[in-house]
């Protein structure tokens, strides 16, 4: 991978991430040394990349900064333009005007040889979204998954049995046509999925929650990992 590419993955890497990343992880996630890791940090913060470290801990960035356009080939315009439909199709109609409005800034900053691209695309999902099966706001639960606020469930499982759940929302999952919200439900003291046409009804709360280890996504994840194996 060329430099300037990682330089701009490293960015990417760590505007992903809520809490500070180490340096190691950043290591092994490129597959570059320690070394390597210090040297280009240090020519992203000399460039005016507002990142912050702090030794044992880890490296921050300012979540408000936005890289500059970039150029893409045809095919990552294809990739774009195929995954902004399906967000169109598969989401709200609030979520769908993000995917339109990114879309039109996209194209209004690609160079003019590759204007005609986005009209000769090859991929498409077809528009057969049936009437969409559930009743909880899709867009608020991405902004609890983002400000880490908890969410009382009530919900029904494959057996129509009723639980009141409080949960720790952490992800959505798409398993066409199904949306899954990934969460630690407090109920049962684990991770748990829950389908978004199975809750009857979701509340609010204002209890925030941290990034807690063994109980957000990286656990999750690791143990979803441990099972495939």
């Amino acid at each position: 991978m060329r430099r300037a590419d990682r330089l701009l993955k490293i960015t990417h890497y760590l505007r992903q991430h809520r809490q500070a990343v180490t340096a190691r992880q950043v290591a092994d996630h490129f597959g570059i040394c320690k070394r390597t890791v210090y040297r280009d940090i240090q020519c992203l913060m000399d460039a005016g990349t507002p990142i912050r470290g702090e030794a044992g801990v880890g490296y921050t960035i300012d979540k408000h900064y936005y890289l500059p356009p970039v150029t893409f080939d045809a095919d990552e315009l294809e990739a774009i333009a195929l995954g902004i439909s399906m967000v169109r199709q598969w989401t709200d109609d609030r979520f769908a005007e993000k995917a339109s409005s990114a879309l039109d800034k996209v194209q209004a900053v690609l160079p003019a040889g590759l204007q005609g691209e986005l009209q000769q695309i090859t991929t498409y999902a077809v528009d057969n979204r049936p009437e969409i099966p559930w009743s909880v706001p899709f867009s608020d639960l991405r902004e609890h998954i983002r400000g880490q606020r908890k969410i009382e469930l009530d919900y029904a499982d494959e057996q129509q049995r009723k639980t009141n759940r409080t949960v720790r929302p952490l992800a959505l999952l798409f398993f066409n046509p199904v949306w899954l919200l990934t969460g630690w439900c407090e109920l049962r003291q684990d991770f748990r999925n829950f389908r978004l046409d199975r809750i009857q009804q979701l509340t609010s709360t204002e209890k925030t929650f941290t990034d807690e280890p063994g109980k957000n996504l990286t656990a999750y994840l690791a143990k979803v990992r441990s099972c495939d194996g």
